[in-house]
């Protein structure tokens, strides 16, 4: 996905901006960067975050900036933020979203005979040609504008001027933006966990497609929210830290919600409750609370050299640091009947591996309740759950089972209760060798949110969306 974070001051910004970007790390595995406006310009840094932390990577760079101005950004694709001189004046940028229709774009600025520096491969860097998309308007806040309307997808932008931070949230609000304040000081950012101890209280949520100017002693409003709103539900269910707000609603509120949907909707007898860490924590502790059953740890995460949430690319790796991060607890898993909440179920491979070990261990039964349905979509907005095949989803891959093809009657596999929805569900029960498994129904996480649904992006589990 990955996470954003400005900050204009009044004093010297770069240990706010350092600890700011530092707390969207949960967000992104691949490249972090920081970008500083000064009396000398523009200092920049970018290195890869894909074997070692943001802070240990970025530190020994922190004595060469000296800023009021700065952006962050942690990135799950392409190396941000970008120094760009143009007809508007030099500025830095940072993106995060999915533009669906950047080869299409791409030709049209072939076409006008312009091109790009920042490339890897035959690739496009997205967030340079949503720097042409400003740079083609004859302001910054006309640039952003008309840039959000010639973008497929989703695309939220921090843009660093000499003089302040323009923050512009993407047209539909998939991602969220949120600004903060102290005295003498304005920040923004993607997760407003970075707030509180930067001494930062939360003023604002943006708008779907809002555009905002930040200086140290102001946020002006440069364009209005759109009416339409489709945040991201899985920002709730699994993306944001605990500690986080989208449009004012807590996540680990929203995570112990979901769970006592699930609880209220289960008759299953168990000895205990766990989650699968750490995103499942909160689901868990809401069903246990619910059933007034013990909420247990028999997985427990190691963290000293496995701490943060995502994991390296390669798939192979993935897997192996999936599984050297969750230590198994003899004691706790010998003989019980366990219950265990998760955020979701995606492809399926670490979760069968956990399912063998606890059995291995001496577990009697063991239950699965995702906080959400079966994924059976692709996201087409924030790089999740998005493969070569549909087939890596684990609901696809059922389908195909069943069917003889991944793409047949989707919309009856994704109508919780349906005939098909139960034979694809206890098609992925038995891969997985669960005694249960049971999902989450849809309006139950609608409820759980707290949203209408019309203001949700939903369509990893029933296709719906505004494109």
């Amino acid at each position: 996905m990955g996470g954003l974070f400005g900050v204009v001051s009044q004093d010297d910004c770069v240990n706010d901006l350092f600890y700011g970007t530092d707390y969207h790390s949960h967000l992104g595995t691949k490249r972090g960067g920081m970008a500083v406006s000064n009396r000398k310009g523009f200092e920049r840094s970018i290195h890869s975050i894909e074997n070692n932390y943001f802070r240990s990577k970025f530190e020994p760079d922190l004595p060469k900036f000296r800023g009021n101005l700065g952006i962050g950004v942690i990135s799950d694709n392409d190396s941000q933020p970008l120094i760009i001189g143009s007809h508007l004046g030099t500025f830095a940028i940072a993106t995060v979203g999915k533009l669906n229709n950047i080869e299409k774009l791409s030709k049209n600025a072939f076409k006008k005979k312009m091109h790009f520096s920042e490339t890897t491969g035959d690739k496009t860097n997205p967030t340079e040609l949503v720097a042409m998309l400003i740079c083609e308007e004859d302001s910054f806040e006309n640039g952003i504008e008309s840039a959000q309307k010639a973008i497929e997808g989703s695309c939220s932008i921090l843009l660093l001027t000499n003089k302040g931070i323009f923050a512009a949230r993407d047209r539909l609000g998939r991602t969220p933006l949120v600004i903060g304040k102290k005295d003498g000081a304005f920040a923004v950012a993607s997760e407003n966990c970075s707030f509180p101890n930067l001494g930062y209280k939360t003023e604002k949520f943006l708008g779907p497609g809002e555009i905002v100017f930040l200086n140290a002693g102001s946020c002006v409003q440069m364009k209005k929210p759109g009416e339409k709103l489709q945040v991201c539900s899985f920002l709730w269910v699994y993306y944001g830290y605990p500690a986080s707000e989208y449009e004012g609603i807590n996540v680990e509120y929203v995570r112990n919600r979901c769970g006592s949907a699930l609880a209220k909707n289960d008759n299953i007898v168990i000895d205990c409750v766990a989650g699968i860490p750490d995103s499942g924590i909160g689901h868990a502790i809401g069903y246990a609370n619910e059933k007034k059953v013990p909420y247990i740890r028999p997985f427990v995460k190691y963290t000293p050299t496995w701490p943060r949430s995502f994991m390296p690319q390669n798939q192979k790796i993935r897997d192996l640091v999936a599984r050297m991060k969750l230590i198994p607890v003899r004691k706790l898993i010998e003989g019980k009947k366990i219950l265990f909440c998760e955020d979701s179920i995606v492809r399926g491979t670490q979760l069968k591996e956990n399912i063998e070990i606890l059995f291995e261990y001496g577990a009697v039964e063991l239950h699965m309740r995702p906080a959400c349905p079966t994924l059976i979509y692709p996201c087409e907005f924030l790089n999740f759950s998005t493969s070569r095949s549909t087939l890596d989803l684990a609901g696809r891959k059922a389908i195909s089972e069943i069917e003889g093809r991944e793409d047949k009657n989707l919309e009856e596999y994704a109508t919780a209760g349906s005939e098909k929805n139960l034979l694809m569900i206890d098609k992925i029960r038995r891969r997985l060798k669960l005694t249960t498994l049971s999902y989450q129904k849809l309006d139950n996480l609608v409820e759980a949110i707290g949203l209408p649904k019309e203001k949700l992006c939903t369509h990893c589990w029933d296709g719906s969306s505004w494109f």
